[in-house]
């Protein structure tokens, strides 16, 4: 877990993902005794760890970088009202179809990415807007939100692909994501913490807070904090080309761990 944690640290300050597609599934693992309900705990303990790590790599990201976000606030309050509903959705919902659903949503951006232009490959010159990258519409914030907090993804998957056709490198879509990730998972995590825990006999070998694996949250936040600190501080130089292709193998990792791992669907 701790292992994970590192990678996570990794994937926050390289891809914009807080934790979400890299904790699910080694969540939904580790706490594979649980059964179906292995899947809620996942999505609940993976917003507790996007809060912390998109709180802190924002705080760390340069204002000048931060500021790129400025025209996309409008996005905010719909993000967090979209979450909301997602994660009371998440709660009922039952949970093989929310992981179905998971693979699906990552497996379909996968194709999209692929095959619609923007993303690998940028567009026609004449389609660029003469004042830089466009603002996100903020009509895209519910839906985005709503979806994030439902599948425990943060977001970024949604985010970061918007903000690269709007017109940003891959380095500037990724540390804007976090703030976006922010709003996403806090809402989320709110709903996780308060909401009524599994029965007893479930989880008596899972330490749970709400529906959080309190000891999954503490070892992928241990690994993850110093290694943001460092990155945003001496952050690698990927070419932009390579960073996009490299975002799309992560997706199809997390496709395959989750394809993988032992809990019975």
């Amino acid at each position: 877990m701790l292992g994970i944690g590192l990678l996570t640290g990794v994937t926050t300050v390289l891809f914009g993902f807080g934790g979400g597609f890299a904790a699910v599934p080694v969540v939904v693992w580790t706490d594979a005794a649980l059964g179906a309900d292995a899947m809620r705990v996942a999505t609940a303990t993976s917003a507790v760890v996007m809060v912390v790590n998109a709180a802190f790599a924002t705080t760390v990201t340069a204002r000048p970088v931060l500021g790129a976000l400025r025209g996309s606030t409008g996005l905010l309050l719909p993000l967090a009202a979209g979450a909301t509903a997602g994660a009371f959705a998440t709660r009922l919902a039952p949970p093989v179809l929310v992981r179905w659903l998971f693979v699906a949503y990552v497996a379909i951006t996968i194709v999209d990415l692929l095959l619609r232009p923007g993303f690998l490959r940028p567009r026609a010159p004449i389609e660029e807007p003469a004042d830089g990258p466009r603002p996100l519409p903020a009509v895209l914030g519910a839906p985005i939100g709503a979806v994030a907090a439902f599948l425990g993804v943060g977001g970024s998957v949604m985010t970061v692909p918007a903000m690269r056709r709007a017109g940003h490198t891959m380095h500037v879509a990724s540390a804007l994501a976090n703030p976006l990730t922010l709003t996403i998972a806090l809402p989320a995590t709110a709903v996780s913490l308060c909401g009524t825990a599994l029965p007893a006999s479930a989880s008596a070998h899972v330490h749970l807070v709400g529906l959080v694996d309190a000891g999954a949250a503490a070892a992928l936040l241990a690994g993850a904090l110093p290694v943001i600190g460092v990155l945003r501080r001496r952050p690698p130089r990927i070419p932009d080309r390579i960073h996009a292709w490299a975002y799309i193998g992560l997706l199809t990792v997390v496709v395959a761990a989750m394809l993988l791992s032992g809990v019975s669907w």
